[in-house]
């Protein structure tokens, strides 16, 4: 993994560039103070010095054309239109004591940085981590932060992948909020975007190979994954990773929609990924995870490289996604006409996907391979993220599409099953602000071309107009009301999340995840979840419908309720459930071994 690309200072007054170019001749780095002209390698590298320090703007040539800012640019202070910073990473870290718990601790907040907080940068966010911290977060998920045109966008048009965004603090702005993160004993996950970069302000492309028309995504033509001089894009996107482990101290990367890094040689990018990140970790010594969004189901994303897999060490599992949603909330438009049957939400409480090879309506084929071998912490469950929220017609949050009730369930099914919890900022105390996309392109015909997408995308599902990407209060929108929080059902909502995430932590069989010690079953309208450990037992009943239900309880142990400010004296074996309702019970002594089986 390389870690020379771009400019990197080698004194006060000095720096170094290396720029990747194979097809031009001759490239110069032009400064406020001069020119240099850099030398090419036989490599289709050209490299240079120049007597220009930190915060010199610098911009390259090739052969005579157009100035271009460096697509290895660790800052763009005037955009992405404008020229490069150079920047000097060195930070003065003191987290040296903080080590981030094995993936079955971690309790995970995604965050969007410019609408978390009212300032909408790193230091607003930072004045919030506290509040995470009472509520039992142990991890944070930062959504992309790779310089991106304007002020305002959900962070995948980024083009810039080494540079953080100026608008949110800049580099220094990311190191200090990570910083203050693990001050706290905050890990923190970073949404990197190695499938495709935005539409505006990309360079990549006039410097090199980067992209390939012999594939296309959602986004246009494919990064070069396979193809001539494909090495050296894949060295790019690898020099990306070390630098966020490296320089920023970052504990795990979140990478966007790995199934359109489309690649088809014998070593895929993503097991290259993981070996490097294998080897850096051990080099730096911290841990470095790697944690894939895929749609494929396939559990080779998360099989180890030495077992032929692609050795990300977790994924986002959409299946646990659907299957809670199309209960709780009836939908069954879309991909959601998969789902809507409580035996999905114990198949994905007990096996990880719900979709393990059977035939999928929605997609019309098959889907998905067998995932009961995966280690539960290896998925990531979710009742809302993102892309689940932003991606409905108006951004409309679960809050504002089920009652109360169904919030509460909603939460008890997210945090007592096996896995590696997520909220989304806000879903904790019932936030009802919208996430809808926007954008802030300066071009008029390319912000227009995205309103035409939207209105396709949704020409079948939005009920009313569009929100519309470009316009400010679309942004303004989506930017988090705590205060909320005050409001007496809020406040109830925050207990529960942060009641349920103390029980989590300190319950050994919730503590600790297995396959083998997880069952779940649905009867009716009624999942039980039962999970084991030879410190004691939980068992679960969630009552998935408007109508009462009832549950049984095993027959072995002594059971005491929780969770409940109003326990029943001695339940009885029968547990009785109002309409959607769940009831949460621990036994001590703990259950015989074949109840754990």
């Amino acid at each position: 993994m390389r870690s020379d690309l771009g400019a990197v200072p080698s004194g006060p007054s000095s720096t170094t560039f290396t720029v990747w170019a194979p097809d031009t001749r001759v490239v110069e780095v032009h400064g406020s103070t001069g020119r240099v002209c850099l030398t090419r390698g036989a490599d289709g590298y050209h490299r240079g010095s120049a007597p220009w320090g930190p915060g010199s703007l610098y911009q390259y040539v090739l052969d005579g054309g157009t100035a271009l800012a460096d697509p290895a640019s660790r800052a763009q202070p005037g955009g992405v239109h404008g020229p490069s910073e150079v920047v000097d990473l060195t930070y003065p870290w003191r987290d040296e004591e903080f080590r981030p718990g094995p993936l079955r601790e971690w309790v995970l907040y995604e965050l969007h940085i410019g609408t978390f907080t009212d300032e909408g940068t790193f230091a607003g966010a930072v004045a919030a981590l506290d509040d995470l911290v009472e509520l039992g977060v142990t991890a944070v998920e930062v959504m992309p932060v790779a310089q991106f045109p304007g002020r305002r966008n959900w962070g995948y048009d980024g083009v810039f992948p080494f540079a953080v965004q100026q608008t949110y603090g800049g580099p220094k702005g990311l190191q200090d909020f990570v910083a203050e993160c693990h001050r706290r004993h905050i890990a923190v996950a970073l949404d990197v975007v190695f499938n495709h970069l935005g539409p505006e302000g990309n360079v990549l492309g006039q410097f090199g190979p980067y992209f390939t028309d012999r594939y296309s995504t959602p986004w246009g033509s494919a990064v070069n994954l396979d193809g001539p001089l494909s090495d050296d894009v894949r060295s790019y996107f690898l020099a990306n990773a070390r630098q966020w482990f490296e320089d920023f101290h970052l504990d795990a990367l979140r990478l966007d929609a790995v199934h359109e890094l489309i690649d088809r040689s014998a070593r895929p990018f993503l097991g290259e990924l993981a070996d490097a990140v294998e080897e850096l970790a051990g080099h730096i010594g911290r841990s470095c995870t790697l944690i894939a969004e895929s749609a494929d189901n396939n559990p080779l994303t998360i099989t180890p490289t030495s077992g032929h897999g692609l050795g990300m060490d977790a994924q986002w599992n959409d299946d646990f996604h659907h299957s809670v949603h199309a209960v709780l909330t009836t939908e069954r438009d879309g991909y959601y006409g998969d789902y809507g049957r409580p035996d999905d939400v114990a198949r994905a409480m007990s096996q990880g996907f719900v979709y393990q090879g059977q035939y999928s309506r929605f997609r019309q084929r098959r889907h998905g391979a067998p995932s009961v071998s995966i280690p539960p912490e290896c998925f990531a469950i979710f009742v809302q993220n993102h892309d689940q929220v932003g991606n409905r017609p108006d951004g409309a949050r679960l809050s504002t599409l089920v009652a109360p009730d169904r919030l509460r369930l909603a939460a008890a099914l997210l945090l007592l099953s096996p896995g590696l919890p997520l909220l989304f900022m806000g879903e904790e105390y019932g936030e009802v602000a919208p996430f809808a996309y926007f954008v802030d392109h300066a071009d008029p015909e390319l912000l227009d071309a995205v309103r035409r997408g939207r209105a396709a995308e949704h020409a079948h599902s939005a009920s009313g107009p569009l929100p519309d990407p470009g316009n400010p209060a679309t942004f303004a929108a989506a930017v988090l009301r705590r205060d909320r929080v005050s409001d007496p059902m809020k406040d109830d909502l925050w207990h529960l999340y942060r009641d349920l995430i103390a029980l989590r932590r300190d319950e050994p069989a919730l503590h600790h995840s297995s396959r083998e010690r997880t069952r779940a079953h649905a009867d009716g309208d009624v999942v039980t979840l039962l999970r084991t450990h030879a410190e004691g037992s939980v068992a679960a009943y969630f009552n998935l419908s408007g109508t009462p239900g009832w549950g049984q309880l095993p027959s072995d142990g002594h059971w005491e309720e929780t969770l409940r400010t109003d326990p029943e004296d001695g339940p009885a074996e029968r547990i009785a459930l109002e309409p959607w309702d769940f009831r949460v019970f621990r036994s001590q002594p703990p259950l015989q071994a074949s109840e754990g089986r």
